[in-house]
């Protein structure tokens, strides 16, 4: 084996990168257990939160619009969608201005259910995230900085 050290760093712990992978897959990990008995994944509940979001600014949202705001691949997003589509929490509708888009609603079993997802979650969350409680404001300014 080559003597010189392929990381600069003594433990990958010390990797900025790797801490966050390994938070990220342990939240991933831990909200997909929690939102199971509610019938969601994830990014199922993402996509859902993100339409409801998008709904209320009163946009007309499409798939593509869905994807860009929820920072997902476009046929992934489609795929979820028609898993939602087929458990009639959201309608997809030919677009009125452009045959090629589908415009989506979140159903009334859409809302209710996003509204089980989302208890679910905020209690999921405050587990989770609890130990930064005191620093929760400078942490979400950190993240959204990286997302800029």
């Amino acid at each position: 084996m080559n003597e010189k050290p392929i990381f600069s760093y003594e433990q990958p712990e010390e990797s900025t990168g790797y801490l966050l992978w390994q938070v990220t897959m342990g939240w991933h990990l831990r909200m997909n257990q929690q939102l199971r008995p509610v019938g969601l994944t994830l990014t199922q509940f993402s996509l859902l939160a993100g339409l409801y979001w998008l709904s209320r600014q009163g946009e007309a949202v499409t798939q593509q619009r869905l994807a860009d705001y929820a920072h997902t691949d476009r046929m992934m997003t489609s795929k979820v969608l028609q898993t939602l589509e087929g458990k009639g929490v959201v309608e997809r509708h030919s677009h009125p201005q452009d045959g090629r888009a589908k415009q989506l609603r979140l159903t009334d079993v859409g809302e209710r259910l996003l509204g089980q997802a989302h208890a679910v979650m905020a209690q999921a969350d405050a587990q989770f995230f609890g130990p930064l409680q005191a620093e929760a404001g400078l942490f979400n300014q950190l993240l959204s900085r990286l997302m800029d």
